[in-house]
Order: C-alpha cells, then sequence, then structure tokens
C-alpha cells in the first residue's frame, strides 16, 4: 500500500453555485475538515479525493429543503448540520452527537465560521424528548430507517417533518420500515432525489410528514 498522501478534491465549479455568497465560509470548513479530519476521527483516510463531491455538495444540495428550527441527530464531522447552517443562515440548526470529541470539534467548528445560528448539543436523541421539539429532524449516514424513525420522529412538532439523507437503498429501507412509520404516525412517506443534473453523485431524502 503506498505512504504518499492522498489530494484534497479540487472545489468543484457548482459549489459557487450552490452555497452563493456563502462559499467563502463553506472552503474554510471544508478545509478544516481536510486538515484535520482523518487525524481526529471524523472522516476516513480514503475520503480526502472526494471531500466536496461525496460530503460537502452532498449535503448543501438538501439545503432549500429546510426551514424554522432543525435538528441534525448524530452530527459527527458536521455532515450534513455545519454544511447546511452555512448555506442556510436563515434557519437555526441544533446538531445533537453523543461523542465528546466529536462535540468539541463541532463547537472549534461553530465559533471558528461565526455561525450564530447553531446550538451544539452532547447527547442522544433519546435524551433530547420531551423537553424540545423541531420544525424538521434530518441525519446523515447514522443508521437504516427502521431504527432511526423511532429517534427522530418523537423530537419532531405536530406536522413537522423528517428529511433524512439516505443512500441507494433509500426505497428498501421504506418497505422495510412500514411497521415503525404506523406507529411513528408518519405520512407522505417518500424518496426525493436531488441533485440530477447538477451533481456527479445525487442525494437521496427519505422526507415524511410527522401527524
Amino acid at each position: 500500500m503506498s505512504d504518499v498522501p492522498l489530494s484534497v478534491e479540487a472545489e468543484p465549479a457548482v459549489a459557487a453555485r450552490l452555497f452563493g455568497d456563502r462559499i467563502d465560509v463553506a472552503r474554510s470548513f471544508t478545509a478544516a475538515l481536510a486538515e484535520e479530519g482523518e487525524e481526529r476521527g471524523l472522516i476516513g483516510p480514503l475520503e480526502l479525493p472526494r471531500l466536496w463531491t461525496r460530503h460537502i455538495l452532498n449535503s448543501v444540495i438538501a439545503a432549500p429543503l429546510f426551514h424554522g428550527s432543525v435538528a441534525d441527530i448524530g452530527s459527527g464531522a458536521g455532515l450534513p448540520g455545519l454544511v447546511l447552517a452555512i448555506a442556510r443562515p436563515d434557519v437555526h440548526w441544533t446538531l445533537i452527537e453523543p461523542m465528546e470529541r466529536r462535540v468539541t470539534w463541532l463547537d472549534e467548528q461553530v465559533a471558528a465560521l461565526g455561525l450564530d445560528n447553531v446550538e451544539v448539543v452532547r447527547a442522544r436523541a433519546e435524551e433530547v424528548r420531551p423537553v424540545q421539539v423541531f420544525d424538521v429532524v434530518t441525519a446523515r449516514a447514522v443508521s437504516a430507517l427502521r431504527t432511526l424513525i423511532p429517534i427522530t420522529a418523537p423530537i419532531v412538532r405536530d406536522g413537522g417533518e423528517l428529511a433524512l439523507l439516505k443512500g441507494m437503498n433509500a426505497g428498501n429501507e421504506i418497505e422495510a420500515a412500514q411497521k415503525q412509520i404506523k406507529k411513528h404516525r408518519l405520512d407522505d412517506v417518500r424518496v426525493e432525489v436531488l441533485g440530477e443534473g447538477v451533481l456527479p453523485e445525487t442525494t437521496r431524502v427519505v422526507r415524511a410528514r410527522v401527524r
């Protein structure tokens, strides 16, 4: 195996269009993640050559879906929460992460990037309810839908939404989660594919209304 360090993916041209006047903040975050992410256990060693495409753009393409108050469950490196908070300064974001070293990273980035629309909470989603509910709850690469619904749906306000970033098997995950969908009273559960014709890799979002 080669010891030559992997290079960071060059910023795709579409990034500036998606972030608009927030692109410099996005660049600062991406540079910090590229510099410290592997060492701090936030991203894997093979992620640098696809950091923009696979992670930053995959997250920001969903920015128009959010409004009001949003919780990101299992924020980890800040994907998608910090990326979305950069793109949508008009939305209030609560990043919920149980692991101390990741919370430290999130706090550092919130301060360094000047994100006054972000609160970082060290907790599991189960520990948040019934203290706080949100207009929208999101998560990315956390767990299968049948496991994710019971920890996300209870912290969505009545009439609020789930917007969960998933992979290619999103449709199959919905089928496997029918029991949880019924139990937690989810309506209009569907997969939306974002970024077709815009991104080299599309993003799949499982959306649902909580009643």
